[in-house]
């Protein structure tokens, strides 16, 4: 072969008169078969149990699909009620929203079977529970660390809509704290969007020996140790109140948020620096955040959505809407089951990321952003860190609003401790928050912690916390 060249590896090969070339033969021969990269999302998907029941051994419950659907989310949106149940018997998080910002448990409220929203919300609350079980030891050991200290928060609630802000309550909470016990007194029983009940409360923590919860009525005289066990009625009726209402997302975007210093003056500006209590304090303006709402209501009747009309106007009018007895949840059934599913797996985990084919019923849904326009001033007089005061927010977290400043102080703040600051506690509701007064204590009355002698104990007092 003088004056030819070596076959490169693109020549052809002869075999039985046949020219191929290596480049198509490579094509032509089989390839190995790659894993689906969400085998127990697929499993979900197409019912199959069995192999469900292999796979969940050894693959994550909490993994998200690229719409941010976990395999609880699928089980739940496509009726697969067998795969549901397995996926919970095996702790699947009830928690973890998707891409739209739906939970599983808002997904069953849409699908409407009421025993699966009923296990999704024992099984929320279990869970929740083992949460607060397994942060205890650290907590209490950051309290005991923590110098004993008295503290006034004071609330004051607005909102842009017309008539609400005049009904709003503003509150004033004294909080007294020693080792590893806590006691809140507070005048605002319950608060949230739709209802809010004012009296005399105390909220204790005890983490001495056995720590524990306990809320005391001071005008009624009755105390309520808080557990998450509950009542089957109680169950029952949160299900009730659940598949009757709105399923609201509301969550707060702080992707673009910044500081700018507050500035004073007419002529000659200047950053403005003023005293709040007794703390000085650098002020400034928060821009960027954003209140993204979103209501469905989809498993709805015309009367139910009439009804809650209602009760917000009574609302807006100053009525007490606890004590009416015309909003008391009424027993819901289960919806029949929407439209049985036409996409396939292939259709559903190749479509574009975040815009997946819509499951389950079809939407009834609406939309709403709003800019958020807040101050908040930082002092850095202020005695106590950021962290040591969220530790003490995750005590008081059962109550609603608290939870809501606990989650916006975790932002990343300017410099110091912020003693006043704006933060949006529902889609339509704002509070002010100052911490008025900051003084250590070295001893305080021995029975501050103690359930008062006089008091009897009522389990179904605060049926909220």
């Amino acid at each position: 072969m003088t004056g030819e060249q070596a076959p490169g590896p693109a020549a052809c090969l002869f075999r039985g008169g046949l020219s191929v070339s290596r480049v198509e033969l490579a094509r032509k021969a089989p390839r190995p078969q790659q894993a689906a990269p969400y085998p127990v999302h697929e499993c979900v998907f197409r019912g199959d149990l069995r192999r469900l029941s292999l796979l969940i051994r050894t693959h994550g419950m909490a993994h998200k699909d690229v719409h941010g659907n976990t395999p609880l989310h699928l089980a739940i949106m496509l009726g697969h009620k067998e795969c549901a149940h397995l996926l919970l018997a095996h702790n699947a998080p009830v928690k973890m929203k998707n891409a739209q910002g739906w939970s599983p448990l808002a997904e069953a409220i849409s699908y409407g079977d009421r025993q699966m929203v009923k296990a999704l919300l024992r099984k929320l609350k279990q869970q929740s529970s083992e949460h607060v079980e397994e942060k205890r030891p650290r907590l209490l050991k950051a309290l005991d660390e923590l110098g004993n200290f008295y503290l006034e928060l004071h609330w004051d609630f607005q909102s842009w809509v017309p008539l609400v802000s005049r009904m709003l309550p503003s509150d004033t909470c004294k909080i007294y704290k020693h080792g590893t016990n806590i006691r809140l007194d507070t005048t605002l029983i319950d608060f949230n969007d739709m209802r809010w009940q004012r009296g005399d409360m105390s909220f204790i923590f005890t983490g001495d020996l056995s720590p524990s919860l306990t809320v005391l009525d001071n005008e009624q005289k009755v105390f309520q140790r808080i557990s998450h066990k509950e009542s089957e009625m109680e169950t029952e009726e949160e299900v009730d109140i659940l598949m009757s209402s709105d399923i609201v997302s509301a969550t707060m975007s702080t992707k673009s948020i910044g500081f700018m210093r507050t500035q004073t003056g007419w002529l000659f500006k200047e950053d403005k620096t003023e005293r709040v209590g007794t703390f000085l304090a650098d002020f400034y303006s928060i821009s960027g955040l954003v209140l993204e709402s979103r209501k469905r209501r989809e498993h709805l009747t015309e009367e139910d959505i009439q009804r809650n009309k209602a009760l917000m106007e009574s609302i807006s009018k100053g009525g007490n809407v606890i004590a009416d007895p015309s909003f008391e949840p009424i027993r819901r059934e289960s919806l029949p089951p929407p439209q049985p599913n036409t996409i396939s797996w292939e259709e559903y985990i190749s479509a574009e990321a975040g815009k997946a084919p819509h499951l389950g019923r079809e939407l009834v849904c609406k939309e709403s952003r709003k800019n958020f326009r807040a101050t908040v001033a930082m002092s850095q007089e202020f005695p106590l860190s950021l962290e040591m005061m969220l530790n003490v927010l995750e005590i008081v977290a059962p109550f609603k609003h608290f939870n809501k400043l606990r989650e916006f102080v975790q932002m990343k703040l300017p410099p110091g401790f912020p003693v006043k600051l704006d933060i949006p506690v529902f889609p339509t509701i704002t509070a002010t928050v100052t911490f008025q007064e900051f003084r250590t204590i070295d001893q305080l009355p021995p029975n501050m912690f103690k359930i008062p002698s006089n008091y009897h104990e009522d389990p179904n007092r605060f049926p909220d916390l």
